[in-house]
């Protein structure tokens, strides 16, 4: 099964397909062997090699801003993250972020929030990040309580993130904290704060099974100019979740290059693992595992571009994006599940591919939505355009 047999689908243009077989060859020189075991350098080192080849204009909007097209084109984003996840996650990771972090300022950004931190991005000269969970707000993103109080040209900010992905060496943060009186979403503003403001601080760096650079923010009367309020006081929640809408499919995708490099060690191994007189191939329980692993990610895979293309055509897809992230981020655990029990006993060895797989997918079960949240949002969509039929009358003799 070639990792490239999709690209023949109607849902990509000659110039996806191009761009993907592209950074395919160049991944597998530049970054596939990239790990030194210290996530930080290896990120940042990431960042940089990523910019200077050009990849990170795919992650922010604007040409004149650094970005390669006007808007993000969600298939550019998805295929050039499950290629990176493919050879390397770390990779993805650094992508992504470049992303995620600035992509609100390539929403809502004035000119100057634009220029000053868009060309930097896609340069791979300034690290981004996204802030917004909190120890007691994290899928109910509504709750946040972080607030930030004008005074004069400035915004007085205090309290806490955390779970913050690039937390600890990113050069800004496009943070959500609550300006308003308003209850739940109605409250709460985006602000892009450098890493140097006075009064913020990495109060804890937080480790994890696949490490990355993480953290736990603490704003003790961080101040801001006014100037880096991100959009509308109070439109700060519509911000994040555009935001996300962007790049939730593209979490799809990179479950999709975990679970496609998963499958490609389980046929290098099951080929050449020696059992019984034979190989482990030979067998039709191998065959059978080998033929579901294939099952579930040419599933995921076509809701995860569908998703992306309709998000291009100009469709909403807050079901269609939801439904590709719980397929994808749930089969891609099932597949690397199954390669690491197809490698026997090498599967735990740390550092081997499929154990470093099977680290790597259990955060996108849960980021950006976690699968439970994902049904949540699937169910309340089918809902919205579901007419009762009449009640049934009961028959009179």
């Amino acid at each position: 099964m070639s990792h490239r047999e999709h690209l023949s689908w109607p849902f990509f243009t000659a110039a996806h397909v191009a761009l993907a077989e592209r950074l395919d060859h160049w991944a597998a020189q530049h970054v596939a062997s990239l790990h030194s075991g210290d996530a930080d350098a290896d990120c940042r080192a990431l960042v940089r090699v990523l910019g200077e080849h050009g990849w990170l204009a795919h992650a922010v909007a604007g040409r004149g801003h650094g970005g390669a097209e006007e808007v993000i084109d969600t298939r550019a984003i998805c295929l050039l993250r499950e290629t990176l996840a493919r050879h390397n996650g770390l990779a993805d990771f650094a992508f992504a972020m470049q992303g995620l972090g600035s992509g609100a300022i390539s929403l809502e950004g004035t000119a100057d929030q634009r220029a000053r931190y868009l060309p930097r991005v896609a340069r791979g000269e300034a690290i981004a990040a996204f802030a917004l969970s909190e120890p007691e707000s994290g899928s109910d993103v509504a709750a946040l309580s972080c607030v930030a109080r004008r005074d004069g040209a400035q915004y007085v900010l205090n309290g806490e993130k955390t779970w913050i992905s690039n937390g600890g060496i990113a050069d800004f943060y496009v943070l959500f904290a609550r300006t308003g009186d308003a209850p739940g979403a109605r409250g709460i503003s985006a602000f892009i704060v450098d890493a140097d403001a006075p009064g913020f601080e990495i109060a804890e760096r937080i480790d994890v099974i696949a490490p990355h650079p993480l953290a736990r923010l603490r704003l003790v009367d961080c101040r801001v100019p006014a100037t880096q309020r991100l959009g509308e006081s109070g439109a700060g929640f519509k911000l994040a979740m555009r935001n996300l809408d962007v790049f939730r499919t593209s979490v799809a995708a990179a479950a999709l290059g975990f679970a496609r490099r998963a499958l490609q060690e389980a046929m290098a191994r099951v080929n050449t693992r020696p059992m019984f007189g034979g190989v482990l191939a030979d067998f039709q329980l191998t065959q059978a595992k080998l033929a579901d692993m294939a099952l579930t990610i040419d599933s995921a895979a076509l809701l995860t571009y569908r998703a992306a293309w309709r998000r291009d055509a100009g469709h909403a897809v807050t079901k269609e994006a939801a439904m590709a992230k719980f397929a994808a981020t749930e089969g891609a655990q099932r597949v690397i599940d199954a390669a690491v029990q197809l490698w026997g006993g090498m599967g735990v060895v740390h550092e081997v591919p499929v154990e470093r797989l099977y680290r790597e997918i259990r955060a996108l079960r849960i980021y950006e939505g976690a699968s439970e949240v994902q049904q949540l949002i699937i169910a309340r969509e089918l809902l919205k355009g579901h007419v009762a039929p009449p009640s049934p009358t009961t028959a009179h003799p």
